[in-house]
């Protein structure tokens, strides 16, 4: 039977950083990465707004806030280093209150987080710099960007197979056992013409699954039930911009405390292609079919920043499901990351919650993830 130690459970973009992070720290050490699709980040992973976030957002001392800014700059410095396109953009928060105190707050927030290069624009500033946009005040984040995702994705997949990553598409994981000498792994494998099972073992089991990892995490046998999060999957919808695109940086509204994201804000990609979301709804199932009807509720949301916006310059694009682990009406969880200690399964690591800044933060997860297989021994 093979031999693994470590297997990897999903290749979306954190799937793929960790390994990244793990072969550099364990460059010796036999990998495989599992993914159930028949190509990578299928999912959340290439259904976002390719936005490298500065870390404003979220509670200090978490570890959205901690990994997003190390993340950051190690994404940026992935990127200069291997080619993969991006641009530093910059972001415009806009408030259109009398007062900017929920501006400072924000700022404030920033600050907490160690995010220390937040610009306040006046009125007058805004208009000079977004003749299009109408705002009071706003925070301007110079260390935003966006980037080719895909592209990044693929750099690290080509640069784990080079260091002897095992890929493994269109396999999916039915059962994780739990031995004295790591893990015994079943799996099938979905060959077109026909499905093959599969069995394998690892030293080390990393549940990086993203929509599935509450899934994944109850075929682990002897796993304690309340070791697995609340699991709700949150979906997002976007609209590309008919016309010449008016802005030159992100454009977002304060994020309202009510909402499961930070607003239909404005993206765009590396070609200049405008278009706005996503919005926040919670489902049931993985659906990726956009609602045309939702027009006029986005146009309205919209011209809040953008009021030239008509309805009609507004054509569905795509959706993606972010996945939770709170749900309606309940504050923004945390990423979680499970090591052994929190199990009781030793060599067992999971990932729950990793939605938005997950792209932004994949290399420090990665990391982190690394440094807790260093610090109890491969």
């Amino acid at each position: 039977m093979d031999r693994f130690d470590i297997c990897i459970a999903g290749a979306g973009v954190v799937g793929l950083a960790i390994a990244h992070r793990l072969l550099e720290a364990f460059p010796k050490a036999s990998i495989v990465l599992t993914e159930q699709e028949s190509s990578f980040g299928q999912h959340t992973s290439s259904r976002l707004s390719e936005v490298i976030h500065a870390g404003i957002y979220y509670p200090p001392g978490s570890l959205k806030a901690r990994l997003c800014v190390e993340g950051k700059e190690a994404l940026y410095a992935f990127c200069d280093k291997y080619r993969v396109p991006y641009r530093r953009i910059g972001k415009l928060i806009l408030s259109n209150s009398d007062c900017d105190q929920a501006i400072s707050k924000l700022a404030h927030n920033a600050k907490s987080n160690g995010v220390d290069d937040l610009e306040y624009w006046a009125e007058d500033r805004i208009k000079v710099a977004e003749p299009a946009v109408r705002a009071a005040h706003g925070l301007y984040s110079p260390s935003t960007g966006i980037l080719d995702s895909h592209q990044y994705m693929q750099t690290l997949l080509t640069l784990n197979q080079q260091q002897g990553m095992l890929y493994a598409p269109r396999t999916t994981i039915t059962s994780v056992h739990p031995s004295e000498q790591g893990f015994l792994v079943k799996t099938k494998i979905d060959n077109r013409s026909k499905t093959e099972t599969y069995r394998f073992n690892s030293k080390w089991f990393v549940n990086s699954a993203g929509l599935w990892s509450q899934h994944l995490a109850a075929t682990i046998e002897n796993l304690p039930a309340s070791s697995i999060p609340k699991h709700f999957l949150c979906k997002g919808e976007y609209f590309d911009y008919r016309g010449r695109n008016p802005f030159s940086h992100l454009i977002y509204p304060l994020p309202d405390p009510e909402l499961a994201g930070l607003g239909i804000h404005s993206t765009q990609d590396l070609s200049g292609q405008l278009r706005f979301g996503p919005d926040a709804e919670y489902v049931e199932e993985v659906d990726y079919q956009v609602t045309p009807d939702k027009r006029s509720t986005f146009a309205q949301a919209i011209r809040i920043y953008f009021p030239s916006l008509a309805a009609d310059q507004l054509v569905p694009a795509y959706a993606g499901i972010r996945p939770k682990i709170s749900g309606p009406n309940e504050k923004p969880g945390d990423f979680v990351v499970s090591c052994p200690q929190d199990s009781g399964i030793p060599g067992l690591i999971q990932l729950f919650g990793i939605e938005s800044p997950g792209l932004t933060a994949s290399l420090s997860i990665g990391s982190y993830v690394s440094a807790s297989i260093k610090e109890l021994s491969l």
